[in-house]
């Protein structure tokens, strides 16, 4: 049985640890990569938000602009 140490003790060294810090470095490259795409979808949807906000706040000025022609004289200076 004491035979078999030296043979483990090589084994541990040079499969189980690579092995190790191979699966923990896949563990953070793929947890790096999950986090870009979701900060990436995030960003297409603030896009998104931001142009419809600014259909919506020309729309409002269009209107306001029929119906008080002055309101950017009286708001704005």
């Amino acid at each position: 049985m004491e035979e078999l140490v030296p043979l483990f003790a090589i084994v541990c060294l040079f499969v189980i640890l690579p092995g190790m810090g191979m699966w923990f470095a896949d563990r953070q490259r793929r947890w790096k990569s999950q986090q870009n795409e979701t900060a990436q979808i995030d960003h297409a949807d603030l896009l998104r938000v931001a142009e419809r906000m600014e259909k919506r706040i020309e729309a409002l000025e269009r209107i306001l602009d029929a119906e008080a022609p002055n309101w950017r004289s009286r708001h704005h200076g």
